[in-house]
């Protein structure tokens, strides 16, 4: 029977590490504020907007939201992002995603200051994370490393292939894997023999955006297994990119979905926000 991995206990332990630090640096006299600006009001981003403004009260990170109508002008959300760019007192600036047709993402993330990108989408975030520089990983990625380690799961020298190569979780997911010494192989939509691929891998991250798509014919007896889907069914339940029930029986260690990756990607936002200020 494989081990479950759970994300809400281990995102509870990083994010009560986190309250002691933040009360640390306030009896130091110093403040840790993250903006959080949300265009439009798409339900799903309503709801991890909340979800991160929860996280900021609990461990005692000031937030500051910003709820612009679907109409704000790409001008107008650049201006505000400049604003905060320039405020002393912000130490994270965070827009979610996706924003309306009308505002090219691309031009939103490059005018965040890198200093103040929590999210970690900047260019000049991801070239450091690619050459091995210090700076903000992308939170779901991130999240996921620290999963694997802090479940006692070694990754040096492992056999680690990510399905996705997307810009926000597969292309920096390699790249932390293989700054913790894993073997990696990316592969995607074009990949021949998908399943030879992932049936070499003894720790399988599966960011392809289809429900239930990985089932056992995919996965190596043993391995470790991290769903980073997140899907509604037609009965209304969330399920990931994995088949739980199929896969559960061949690994060792699998993420449930929900209550796995999703909870990290929150927690390592809050991570990224205090380092902001240390």
């Amino acid at each position: 029977m494989a081990t479950l991995i759970d994300g809400k206990a281990i995102s509870t332990q990083i994010k009560d590490e986190l309250k002691e630090k933040v009360a640390q640096l306030k009896a130091e006299g110093t403040k840790v504020t993250l903006a959080v600006i949300q265009v439009g009001n798409d339900p799903a981003s309503s709801v991890y907007v909340g979800n991160k403004k929860k996280a900021c009260e609990y461990i005692g990170i000031n937030s500051l939201a910003y709820e612009l109508p679907e109409e704000t002008t790409e001008e107008e959300l650049l201006k505000l992002i400049g604003e905060l760019n320039e405020r002393a007192d912000v130490n994270g600036i965070l827009v979610q995603l996706p924003l309306p047709s009308h505002i090219d993402e691309d031009k939103v993330i490059r005018k965040i200051d890198p200093s103040k990108d929590v999210d970690g989408f900047h260019p000049q975030s991801v070239g450091a994370l690619c050459i091995g520089q210090k700076g903000y990983v992308s939170c779901t990625p991130a999240g996921i490393i620290q999963l694997l380690k802090r479940s006692g799961i070694e990754i040096a020298g492992k056999e680690c292939v990510v399905i996705g190569r997307s810009n926000i979780v597969g292309k920096p997911m390699a790249l932390l894997l293989l700054r913790e010494n894993g073997t990696v192989t990316v592969a995607h939509s074009r990949t021949k023999d998908l399943k030879e691929v992932t049936k070499r891998a003894d720790i399988l991250i599966v960011a392809v955006g289809k429900p239930k798509m990985i089932t056992k014919d995919y996965v190596k007896e043993g391995a470790v297994v991290i769903d980073v889907g997140i899907h509604r069914g037609a009965d209304n339940k969330l399920c990931g990119d994995v088949d739980f029930q199929d896969v559960e029986g061949v690994c060792s260690a699998i993420t449930p979905v929900p209550g796995g990756v999703g909870p990290m990607t929150i927690a390592m936002l809050m991570s990224n926000c205090v380092e902001s200020v240390l």
